[in-house]
């Protein structure tokens, strides 16, 4: 399929769509809110802004990133955390009601799938690409094809216990890595040094009015971009929990790359530097092996869309195109 094709992101609080050629650019976008609980009315948006890009633009199919478990099939969502969806056949609901060919995917797959054609990872045929936001998220490129799983709802990588009954989860578990390394963990962080060591934490304060409750993610990165201590002291310690996270991966899956995207990824290098000293000190056989790159991710947030759209142009074809492996 060479045509024009539509993605769809769909999260917690907003559903983003875009009308992406085969060449991996986004040539139109809008946006709805998402009705998070209602079921019937996330499908009614999610048709509406495809109808609104179908009027000006030929769309010949349409892929959904979805955050939550997919099924093998790439056609019903099992369950998804942030919104009312179980077990709810996207695929058969959207193509009755737009009439094109529709493909559902998980969310991370799609990102991870944009960086591997378009992006960070184009020159690699193994990678692993981590979504670090509120959660931590993640899509595998094994031998230049998306890995999926046996049932379709591979690499959620965020429920790797780090720490056994560690914090609880809001997946059921406790300790999961995302309590860790994410944009949650790093506010966390923050506004637990900000009670317990207001000198400490006088810049993040400052930033916060005073009200350790109201410190956010983009304060956190701020201060730390300015050189503040506390700020810095957050990005450490969330650097240490990706970076671990990273070398328990590569002993499982050896990939030649890393690409870390999300919300949190937009620290740069601040959050690059530390994660891959980390990531390199606890690496299994270190010394006597090739080491994964670690990149920053390049699509920012139209990466979504973009894989979820190429995914609708391959269909049933989740290999990378001119792959040689």
């Amino acid at each position: 399929m060479s045509g024009l094709t539509v993605g769809v992101d769909v999260g917690g609080t907003k559903i983003a769509a875009g009308v992406v050629d085969e060449a991996g650019k986004l040539i139109a976008s809008t946006r709805r809110e998402t009705p998070a609980t209602d079921t019937h009315l996330v499908l009614e948006a999610i048709a509406d802004a495809v109808r609104e890009l179908g009027s000006h633009h030929q769309i010949d199919a349409v892929g959904i990133g979805a955050a939550g478990f997919v099924d093998a099939g790439r056609a019903k969502v099992l369950f998804a955390p942030n919104l009312a969806w179980r077990d709810e056949d996207l695929k058969g609901e959207l193509t009755s009601q737009l009439g094109l060919p529709v493909v559902v995917e998980n969310d991370a797959n799609a990102v991870a799938w944009a960086e591997s054609r378009f992006g960070a990872g184009r020159d690699h045929d193994d990678l692993v690409a981590i979504t670090i936001g509120t959660g931590i998220g993640g899509g595998l490129i094994s031998s230049g094809r998306l890995l999926r799983g046996g049932y379709g709802v591979a690499a959620e990588i965020g429920h790797i216990t780090m720490v056994p009954y560690g914090r609880r989860c809001g997946c059921g578990l406790q300790g999961c890595w995302e309590q860790y390394g994410s944009g949650r963990a790093l506010v966390t962080e923050a506004r637990e040094i900000a009670r317990h060591s207001p000198a400490f934490a006088s810049g993040l304060l400052a930033m916060a009015g005073g009200d350790p409750e109201a410190i956010t993610g983009e304060m956190v990165t701020a201060c730390a971009q300015q050189g503040d201590v506390g700020g810095l002291h957050c990005f450490d310690e969330i650097g240490r929990w990706i970076g671990l996270g990273l070398a328990q991966l590569a002993a499982v899956l050896d990939p030649t790359l890393f690409v870390l995207g999300g919300g949190v990824s937009a620290a740069g290098d601040l959050l690059r530097e530390r994660v891959e000293a980390m990531f390199r000190g606890n690496l299994t056989g270190r010394g006597h092996r090739p080491v994964a790159e670690v990149r920053l991710a390049e699509l920012g947030w139209e990466s979504g869309m973009v894989g979820a759209a190429d995914l609708a142009r391959t269909n049933d074809d989740t290999s990378v195109p001119g792959s040689d492996r």
